[in-house]
């Protein structure tokens, strides 16, 4: 469940910033990175603060995959 929760977060993220950089400003494009170097590092080092952050607020890690 949490880590359908972090990736949901991240796409909703990257689609928001990536409109936002359409019709707003093209600075917006910095956030998407952000979040493109943060997935990245994640991947890396198995620690994503987003995770943390869910946790204190109750989601529970399931163990399951999203193929489950």
């Amino acid at each position: 469940m949490l880590n359908r929760v972090v990736r949901g977060i991240a796409g909703t993220f990257i689609l928001i910033s990536l409109l936002l950089a359409i019709y707003v400003n093209i600075n917006w494009l910095w956030f998407t990175a952000f979040v493109g170097v943060n997935l990245l590092q994640s991947s890396l080092t198995k620690w994503c603060l987003l995770e943390d952050i869910l946790k204190k607020f109750g989601i529970k890690n399931t163990g399951g995959n999203c193929c489950n």
